[in-house]
């Protein structure tokens, strides 16, 4: 299978790991992403995809995969704006106050938006670093714990129809853009604070990112063609909005038979990252995911890959731990020390993965441990 890449850019996406995760993964049966992002592994998947569940916290980045498979020419047609800064800002005042949207998308698993969706990746897409529709407080340790308790996942067990994003196109409701009172979070979230300017340096060379890249012409068929490729691969995967221990309990997993599950959470305290990178609390997140990663690596049925850094985990030995370098992050301009860390990504694959089998006469795959 082709593979197609996601219309947004997303720290810490895994697609030049794609691969790797992939010959230790296998052909699984049943597929798990609890941290979905920019669902690059998915997206990179080398064969047919069959049942493929992921799951993802942020409201809006859910949203937006939920309504690009059901409508993507819904969402073209709200992604299909210039580069504007008052309308950035406008728009992003207007999408952090969507409480009601929030809530429905965590409990209503056939719910989506498709003006927000658009919105959203439009300015995901120009906007500089982190932050975009992200006030601090849904990622507390709190919330979280909130979210898993009191919060029902839809139905993903062996033999369900499925519920996903099959409801019909939900009405509309401009925004309002009478004022700002109301407005919630630091930086520029907050009215009245001096504004950054959108992104205007491009990235690779291009006039833009994602949906605003030179090349990619609307008017052509460019973003809805791109958008028609994605639902078309975006259909058989069903997209929960909330914590991610709740898709990775047996009924989801191995309930449905041998099954793989990536594993990509924020980073750790112990990956000694920029600070600020995550909102704090989020650090310990990674604990957590270990914890259940080590509790499960022995079981067959389970085909486990947890991404981190260099030293973030202390894995059993019977794990394999390979390296791998990704592009770099926010620092990667400037100081360098996003190029630096780079080269330290790793990846632990638990005792059930596939281990590639070397001959006396073949050189190391690229990025393996030594």
């Amino acid at each position: 299978m082709a593979d197609i890449r996601a219309p947004f850019p997303w720290f810490g996406g895994k697609s030049r790991a794609a691969r790797i995760i992939w010959e230790r993964l296998g052909d699984v049966p049943n597929y798990v992403e609890p941290f979905g992002g920019s669902l690059a592994v998915l997206l990179g998947r080398p064969t047919p995809a069959r049942v493929e569940t992921v799951n993802e916290l942020n409201p809006y980045v859910a949203n937006f995969w939920r309504a690009l498979a059901a409508d993507p020419a819904g969402v073209a047609a709200a992604a299909d704006w210039p580069v504007n800064e008052a309308d950035l800002h406008a728009r992003h005042r207007w999408l952090v106050n969507q409480a009601d949207f929030r809530e429905r998308m965590r409990a209503d698993p056939q719910y989506f938006d498709v003006r927000i969706a658009g919105w959203w990746v439009w300015g995901v897409c120009q906007w500089i670093g982190s932050g975009w529709c992200t006030p601090p407080e849904w990622l507390t340790r709190e919330n979280r714990r909130r979210l898993a308790v009191t919060q029902k996942r839809p139905n993903l067990n062996s033999g369900s129809g499925g519920t996903g994003v099959h409801a019909r196109r939900l009405r509309q409701q401009l925004p309002d853009l009478s004022g700002d009172s109301g407005a919630v979070g630091r930086g520029i979230h907050a009215s009245g604070l001096v504004r950054k300017l959108p992104d205007l340096a491009g990235a690779h060379g291009s006039a833009g990112r994602g949906v605003l890249a030179s090349g990619v012409d609307s008017s052509q068929g460019g973003v809805m063609e791109w958008f028609l490729r994605l639902r078309a691969r975006l259909r058989p995967v069903r997209v929960c909005c909330g914590d991610w221990s709740r898709v990775v309990t047996p009924a989801v997993t191995t309930g449905i038979g041998l099954t793989g599950v990536l594993l990509d959470p924020p980073y750790a305290d112990t990956a000694n990252r920029e600070p600020n990178i995550y909102a704090a609390d989020s650090l310990t997140v990674a604990h957590d995911v270990r914890a259940w990663a080590v509790a499960n690596g022995d079981n067959p049925q389970l085909r486990i890959a947890l991404c981190g850094y260099e030293g973030e985990h202390e894995m059993p030995p019977s794990w394999e731990c390979v390296a791998w370098k990704s592009q770099g992050g926010y620092g990667s301009q400037g100081s360098g020390r996003g190029r630096d860390n780079a080269a330290r990504e790793r990846i632990w694959f638990s005792p059930a993965c596939l281990r590639l089998q070397l001959s006396l006469f073949d050189k190391q795959p690229a990025g393996a441990a030594s």
